[in-house]
């Protein structure tokens, strides 16, 4: 293993989550088994009534008296044919609703894992990256109860049960059909898994490859158009999938070797127990009809091998998403233990003291012995270049990051340590990327108050002056904004998120550029109402600057936010820069 694991300590986390659905699972096997056991049952007793007749009728034309009950085993056959379609089906459509349920369960736990990283570990990889962790290694991995767990153990349950039936009538033959039928199991499933493990781990990390090169070409289109590079982009796209067709190739081989040696295995015990209760017969030990029957038992087993060679060779892939997901579990943050502590209502003190922080890899830190300090009620503008650091602390203040030394207080509490629902009601923050979702401007205003009515919502719009335009739009609040708020401009996304900020709380809020692609005019108006807002609040003022400036540009749209607090603005401002 590619961590040092054995593979059942890197499937042990998963297997335990599907243990919480033990019942169904349990419920798909036995379905599966009853259908498996229903066409055993079909070809064998087929085989036992028709030369059982056949022998009837051969003793009959000679001259023979006996009698032959055709309906019982007649109706057996029947019996056995209609349990096999209907269990069939029947295991179809519950295994499949029990993988969706699974999935829905896997999906579920690795959005609170990612959701659980912090920035700095969310920054080690491209956003593509997180997608197919969230998608490609979550649909690798929902397979391990459907593909692998339930038919090879319905597998060789199956060899062993057949193996002790036909023990019964024949202790030869059942010992030989179970050696031969359980290495052929262990070689389908184990040996498989072996020759198909590197490919099939490397073919899980070119598709990640792939489909990330295929998404930001996509994103960076006109950026490759206009610097002459998509032919370049064209051929690195090429080169991993030749690797993905390779390695498929390989796979492909390798799964075709198994089919083969599967239906070699079932075969040769067909041939053993045809050899054996053959003999056996001659010895007077057998009737006919079982002899017949015996080999024909072990042909149905070629159902139960089928599915082993193909879902086992990928099976390397399973373990690769689960690694995978597991190192992502690993770097989560730990939830505290215990009651989380609460912070009071009203305004928040903010206190960092001797912070350091340090991205991986970076050259320099972003803070060093940095010191900040404000008190409730208080507002204060924090300005400098890009790059120096100033979502760095609104991070910092939001819990999204840990500092590598000194303390961030809220309310003289650390923000980690606070239970998750009590901070985000405690601290407001308007990040400089403007996130909105493909849904309606009422749904991406009720993610700051999903219980919030209409009238709240267009009070909201009205004070960052968007009511007018939403009312005229033909569906008003159930307009769509498309992904990401494509269908916005970029100034009404930046109001719309402003809008959902105001429908919040908090005793502490942050604003980064939130007047950011708003004409003077208008961002004059809106920090008049922000302002009525903010009364009583702590408020935080992240503000672009070019590197050596003392005072932040635009300071007329600041002006009405931070005058009338204890601070004013030009001597209060503390530039990151300097």
């Amino acid at each position: 293993m590619a961590d040092g694991r054995t593979p059942l300590a890197t499937l042990a986390p998963w297997l335990r989550l599907l243990g919480r659905r033990r019942g169904r699972l349990l419920a798909g096997a036995a379905l599966m088994a009853l259908a498996l056991a229903a066409a055993l049952g079909l070809l064998a007793l087929s085989g036992w009534f028709i030369t059982a007749t056949g022998l009837a009728g051969l003793a009959m034309a000679a001259g023979a008296a006996l009698t032959l009950d055709v309906y019982v085993p007649g109706g057996g056959i029947r019996a056995f044919a209609l349990t096999r379609t209907v269990a069939r089906y029947g295991e179809r459509l519950y295994n499949h609703d029990t993988v969706l349920r699974l999935l829905a369960d896997l999906r579920g736990r690795m959005f609170a894992v990612l959701a659980g990283l912090d920035a700095r570990a969310l920054a080690r990889r491209r956003a593509s990256d997180w997608l197919n962790r969230l998608t490609a290694d979550i649909d690798t991995l929902d397979g391990l109860f459907l593909r692998l767990l339930a038919p090879a153990g319905v597998a060789l349950t199956a060899i062993l049960a057949l193996s002790a039936f036909l023990a019964l009538w024949s202790p030869a033959v059942g010992l030989a059909v179970a050696a031969l039928l359980g290495v052929a199991w262990l070689w389908l499933t184990l040996g498989q898994a072996r020759l198909g493990l590197a490919a099939s781990r490397r073919r899980v990390a070119e598709l990640e490859a792939l489909r990330g090169a295929t998404l930001e070409g996509f994103q960076g289109l006109a950026e490759l158009e206009a610097y002459g590079s998509l032919a370049a982009q064209r051929r690195r796209l090429a080169v991993i999938e030749d690797r993905l067709l390779a390695d498929q190739r390989r796979l492909g081989l390798v799964g075709a070797l198994g089919q083969a040696l599967a239906g070699l295995a079932v075969g040769l015990a067909w041939l053993a127990a045809f050899w054996l209760a053959a003999r056996a017969w001659q010895a007077g030990a057998l009737s006919g009809p079982v002899m017949v029957m015996t080999p024909l038992a072990v042909l149905a087993l070629q159902e139960a091998l089928a599915a082993l060679p193909l879902a086992f060779t990928q099976a390397g892939g399973t373990l690769a998403a689960a690694e995978r997901l597991n190192a992502l579990d690993a770097v989560r943050r730990p939830e505290p233990r215990g009651p989380s502590p609460g912070v009071s209502a009203g305004p928040l003190s903010v206190s960092l003291e001797g912070v350091t922080l340090r991205y991986p890899g970076s050259l320099t830190p972003v803070f060093e012995d940095f010191a900040l300090h404000l008190a409730p009620g208080e507002r204060l503008a924090v300005h400098g270049a890009s790059g120096s650091g100033k979502s760095s602390l609104a991070s910092l203040l939001t819990g999204q990051l840990l500092p590598d030394a000194g303390a961030v207080r809220l309310a003289g509490l650390a923000p980690e340590t606070l239970d998750p629902r009590r901070r985000t009601d405690a601290v407001a923050c308007l990040t400089q990327s403007t996130e909105l979702f493909d849904d309606s401007l009422a749904a991406n205003l009720r993610l700051a108050a999903p219980e919030a009515e209409a009238a709240r919502l267009w009070a909201a719009l009205a004070t960052v002056e968007l009511a007018d335009w939403a009312a005229a739009l033909p569906r008003g609040l159930e307009t769509r904004v498309g992904e990401g708020g494509r269908r916005l401009s970029g100034g009404q996304a930046r109001r719309l998120a402003l809008a959902r900020l105001l429908l919040r709380d908090p005793g502490l809020v942050i604003l980064d550029e939130p007047f950011a692609g708003l004409d003077p005019a208008l961002a004059g108006r809106i920090a008049g109402r922000l302002d009525r807002w903010l009364a009583g609040r702590s408020a935080l003022f992240l503000v672009h600057a070019r590197r050596g400036e003392t005072s932040p540009p635009g300071v007329h749209r600041w002006q009405a936010l931070v005058t009338g607090s204890r601070r004013g603005l030009c001597a209060p401002v503390r530039n990151l820069s300097g």
